[in-house]
């Protein structure tokens, strides 16, 4: 049986979290309109003001955006003025969570604002996505996001771990457990559509969405003060895949193994998983490696399958992780998030609550 990791010096929780309404497009918003009402939710939540928070860290591309330093404006939300402690990471807003969790850490500060926004549908997301490639070998041929998961479901099916019915039943499970969620874009029966990239069709796929997402952490005592039932963080850990597609089987996801042990995931059974499978046949890798099997609720929330605004959702799978905890329907649940394409990067999180 795997241990725990050893416990850090200080209990760190998420005692918030706030998303918006996904939609595929959000043209008549800025980012700043955008995250607003999310900050101010996820602040009113725990009765904090800017003022009172220790640490702030965001998530977002300047890919999507369009421009260079796209985050400052999205300070203006926030309100830089009386200055505060601030940092930014060029990608999922669960990264930034990582960042601010290990500011907390150090004793730094009690309290964190995490925030993470993606607007996806002014430019062509799947082209946009192939800066994230090798810029030598494999970007020059453009093969898009869409057709790179096409070839990861191929290696799937042709391993014999799936076919492309089981595929379809696994996106429409998701739509259907999205039903429940209010935020989501896309929910209820939804035509599986046609080919996208074979063996791929447009309900295997992520639906382009513009979104945005909050959390809040608090350490210790500040965190029961905050949250009648706080989503402590028993372990989080991020790994990643080589570069070159060509090294790597895409049936598999090491890296999502190692950041599971290494977060403690696997040394006691856990009750919910949200799991940031873009692509259906990467719900089907991500289930193996995290042994979860029929007892687990995957993706009570819909997944990215539901909603899909590109460098918050991995935010957001944390963000429903520690809800579920808040609202006592889960007692130890796990979140991922990826980035990069075929599951390249990805981050395991471990959520407890207190026991009853």
């Amino acid at each position: 049986m795997t241990r725990d990791p050893a416990p850090p010096a200080r209990e760190i929780a998420v005692v918030a979290f706030a998303q918006t309404d996904h939609r595929r497009t959000s043209a008549d918003r800025s980012e700043v309109e955008m995250l607003l009402p999310v900050l101010h939710e996820v602040l009113g939540a725990t009765g904090l003001r800017t003022a009172d928070i220790g640490f702030t860290c965001s998530g977002s591309s300047d890919y999507l955006a369009g421009r260079a330093f796209s985050f400052t404006l999205a300070l203006d939300g926030v309100g830089a003025w009386p200055p505060i402690s601030e940092s930014h990471v060029e990608t999922d807003g669960a990264w930034a969570l990582y960042e601010a969790w290990t500011k907390l850490l150090t004793g730094e500060a009690d309290t964190a604002l995490v925030y993470a926004w993606g607007k996806s549908s002014p430019g062509p997301l799947r082209d946009v996505l192939t800066r994230q490639l090798d810029p030598y070998y494999v970007a020059p041929l453009w093969p898009d996001s869409v057709a790179l998961a096409a070839l990861q479901a191929q290696a799937l099916i042709d391993s014999g771990a799936t076919d492309e019915p089981a595929l379809a039943a696994l996106a429409a499970r998701n739509r259907h457990t999205a039903a429940g969620n209010p935020h989501a874009q896309l929910s209820g029966p939804v035509r599986h559509g046609d080919y996208q990239v074979r063996p791929l069709r447009t309900g295997d796929c992520p639906p382009v969405s513009d979104g945005a997402a909050a959390v809040i952490l608090a350490a210790g005592e500040r965190a029961r003060d905050l949250c009648d039932r706080p989503a402590w963080i028993r372990g989080i850990d991020h790994r990643i895949e080589a570069h070159g597609l060509g090294v790597r089987d895409l049936t598999d996801s090491p890296s999502t193994r190692l950041a599971a042990e290494r977060a403690g995931a696997f040394a006691r059974p856990v009750d919910t998983a949200e799991l940031h499978a873009p692509f259906t046949a990467q719900e089907v890798i991500l289930r193996r490696v995290l042994r979860l099997d029929e007892t687990v609720c995957v993706n009570p929330s819909g997944g990215a399958l539901a909603a899909n605004p590109v460098m918050a959702t991995g935010l957001i799978r944390i963000g429903e992780a520690a809800a579920r905890i808040h609202r006592g329907t889960s007692h130890r649940a796990l979140a991922h998030a990826t980035s990069g394409p075929c599951l390249q990067q990805n981050l395991v999180a471990v959520l407890e609550g207190d026991p009853r």
